[in-house]
Formats: C-alpha cells, sequence, structure tokens
C-alpha cells in the first residue's frame, strides 16, 4: 500500500529544504559581492539537490518501499585559486545524505593542489597532490555534481552510489599529461593513492563492527577525444586496496584484507542533438583472512549502453540499459545461494531506465526516471535487512541546482 511519508520536523531536513528553495534566488547576489573582494583568480561555486523516491519493493536511499523518501540530498561549495600562473589549489566541502549508506554529513570531497611542470600550445604535463578525484571512467571525477550526472542515478553496475564516497576520491598524488595532435587529443593520468573507507555500507557488506583502512593503491586511465569532443575513448585500469580490521570485544574475526581491480572501457559519441554512452567493467575481488567466511578471488563484470536525446534546449530523455554480475562464474547466484542461503538474485542486477530532464533555468534542473530491475545486486544490506523482490521498480525525481 501506499503510503506518503514526509517527516520535516527534523530541523537538518528543513534546513537543507530551506537552503534549497532560497539558494537561487540569494546565489548571483553573493557570488557577485564576493568578486568585489577577492582576487580575480578566485573562483567559487556550488550545487544542491533534493530527491524524492519511491519503490515498489526493496529500498534504495532511505524508506523508499511503498514509501516515498526524501532522504537523498546533497549541498556542496568549491572553489579554486589560481595562485600563480602554474599553480592552482582547489577544495570542495560537501553535505550529503543518502539513506543509510551515507549519513555523514559534512566532509572534504577534494582538496588538492595542482602544478603545471610543462605547458605549451599541444603539450601538458602536470602533478595533483592532495585529496584528488579519482579518475575512473567516463563520470567518476564529476559525479559529485548533480547536474553532470546523465540521470539522478549513475549506471550502478559502473558507479556503485552505495559506496560513493571510495570511489570518488582518495588521499595521495597523480602525474597527468595531455598531448594534442592533428589526429585527436590525448591524455592520461596515473597515481598512488590511498583510498577513503569511510562508506557504512562498505564495511556492512563484511560484517559490523569493523574499522576499514585504506592501504597504498594505484589508479591509471588513458583517454582519446576527437573533434573535441564528439567522440571519447578511455581505458582505466586501478587496483584498491585496504584492510579491515574488528573493533574490540566485538564478535571473532580476524582482520581481513581486501583488494579491488576495476578494468573498464569507455566510449562515448556526441551528435547535435543526441549521444551514446557505452562502457564495461570486467571487475577483479579478492578477500583474505576474515575467517568468518573463506578466501574469495573472483571476477564481476558490469556494462551499460545509454542513449541521450535533446528534444529542445529545455528538454532531454534519456534510455539505460545497466547490467551487473557479481561472479561471472556464477552467473545467476545459485552457487552463492546454496553456499551461504542468500536470494540468488542477489548477485546481479539487470535495470532499463527511461528518464527526462527539464531545464527550468539555465542552473535550475528538474530531473525524472523510472526503472525497471531484475535482482538486489545493487542495493545496500544496510538499507534492506529483511526480505527483498527480485523484480522491483524505482521512481525518483529530483531539483538540483547549481550556483
Amino acid at each position: 500500500m501506499y503510503v506518503g511519508n514526509f517527516n520535516l520536523n527534523n530541523l537538518k531536513r528543513l534546513l537543507i529544504c530551506n537552503v534549497v528553495v532560497i539558494a537561487p534566488f540569494i546565489s548571483n547576489n553573493a557570488i557577485a559581492s564576493e568578486k568585489n573582494w577577492l582576487p580575480d583568480t578566485v573562483q567559487i561555486h556550488g550545487f544542491l539537490s533534493q530527491a524524492l523516491i519511491h519503490t515498489s519493493d526493496n529500498n534504495f536511499f532511505g524508506t523508499t518501499d511503498d514509501n516515498i523518501s526524501d532522504d537523498f540530498r546533497e549541498l556542496g561549495i568549491n572553489g579554486s585559486w589560481r595562485v600563480i600562473p602554474d599553480l592552482q589549489i582547489a577544495m570542495q566541502v560537501v553535505w550529503r545524505d543518502a539513506g543509510k549508506t551515507d549519513e555523514q554529513g559534512l566532509r572534504i570531497d577534494y582538496g588538492l593542489a595542482d602544478y603545471r611542470l610543462y605547458s605549451s600550445e599541444e603539450s601538458l604535463l602536470g602533478i595533483k597532490a592532495g585529496r584528488v578525484p579519482t579518475p575512473l571512467g567516463l563520470y567518476n571525477e564529476t559525479r559529485d555534481v548533480a547536474s553532470t550526472r546523465p540521470g539522478i542515478f549513475l549506471p550502478q553496475s559502473v558507479y556503485f552510489d552505495r559506496n560513493r564516497n571510495t570511489a570518488l576520491s582518495g588521499d595521495g598524488g597523480y602525474l597527468y599529461g595531455e598531448q594534442n595532435t592533428d589526429w585527436g587529443d590525448f591524455s592520461f593520468h596515473v597515481g598512488i593513492i590511498v583510498p577513503r573507507a569511510e562508506d557504512p555500507d562498505l564495511l556492512n557488506q563484511f560484517a559490523r563492527d569493523l574499522q576499514g583502512y585504506g592501504d597504498t593503491s594505484w589508479v591509471s586511465r588513458v583517454n582519446y577525444e576527437w573533434r573535441g569532443g564528439e567522440v571519447r575513448l578511455a581505458i582505466t585500469y586501478a587496483e584498491f586496496n585496504g584492510h579491515f580490521s574488528p573493533i574490540p570485544d566485538s564478535f571473532k574475526l580476524n582482520e581481513g584484507q581486501l583488494q579491488y581491480k576495476p578494468l573498464i572501457f569507455s566510449a562515448q559519441y556526441n551528435a547535435e542533438k543526441w549521444s551514446l554512452t557505452g562502457e564495461y567493467v570486467f571487475r577483479g575481488l579478492r578477500l583474505n583472512n576474515f575467517g568468518l567466511f573463506p578466501d574469495s578471488d573472483t571476477t564481476g563484470q558490469g556494462y551499460y549502453l545509454q542513449g541521450i536525446y535533446k528534444f529542445t534546449s529545455f528538454l532531454q530523455g534519456m534510455v539505460r540499459y545497466d547490467e551487473l554480475i557479481w561472479d561471472t562464474d556464477d552467473r545467476d547466484g545459485n552457487k552463492y545461494a546454496a553456499q551461504f542461503g542468500r536470494p540468488a538474485y542477489s548477485r546481479f542486477a539487470k535495470d532499463w531506465t527511461v528518464g527526462l530532464r527539464f531545464k527550468i533555468m539555465p542552473s535550475l534542473l528538474l530531473s525524472t526516471e523510472y526503472h525497471r530491475i531484475n535482482g538486489t545486486g545493487t542495493i545496500s544490506q544496510l538499507e534492506n535487512t529483511g526480505s527483498t523482490k527480485q523484480h522491483w521498480d524505482l521512481y525518483a525525481v529530483m531539483l538540483s541546482y547549481d550556483f
């Protein structure tokens, strides 16, 4: 049975909702006044969004099963300052709520120094250090801003929203470069980082009462663009390492190690009125020494194909098919179900999505989405502690504003 439940008595929610409403009217004046006293090389921007989500079964970013949840919102402020021509510093602070998968409130998404070692009309070589956005695929570095995402949610087979903070950025540094040629533009990133391990769902996937730590890891990506982005190609390979320790006095659990190795192939074609995007990921996952469950070394896969069409300058539509398989040697999940007694359909997710986006004002967007999903491989166990359903629907509406 459908039940509308808006608990706006919570002061935190009320504050954010008020900010969402009034920010479009005050932001331009605020930024204009900032320019009167800030250096010309300083830029300050921000974004905010509020979503309403309903599902026919299962929960996604709040209590959404036969309910409407307003428990998904984002508010961010970012700034940059070009201190000298070759040195820029930047930081972004975010307040985010996404059901039980993200209740940590305020945090620094990134804070870095970017120094150009060499630059010319055709070439660029530089380094970034600090807390740096992680270059994974086509969307990860900009996934924090709702207007840069092709829909309300990114394809979950490649970009897990329940572990968004771990994927978004890491502490370390990258060497990066660009080379413009008559055959297109080439660029690369290669870096050593310590990934963040602060997503509640990441810990809950193994056991409760764990503390996660990132270990030395590395990330690399090579990009190619033709005609200023008409064609975009990328290959990403990374190795993320971490370990998890039991909190004292909890149940018997050893300190375990995790190694996650994604290999992502990305392609996108952008025409005047439409675009077509596809990404495919091989995902290696190794778990060792936890004790409560045997060591494992599995290979999963995910892919999506997405089309976007611009009907007018104010209205665009999106269609996407997104599929996730946790273990290619157990694609239907039957082996997993027999071993652990959990639903086989929790090991995959096949998601058909259609969506519309309206540009109410140049920086104010209204996005709507409908998902028909087979499987629960992308939902959080934190929000789904009881029984789940294999076939389910998800409806979402989001209002977002950039300033």
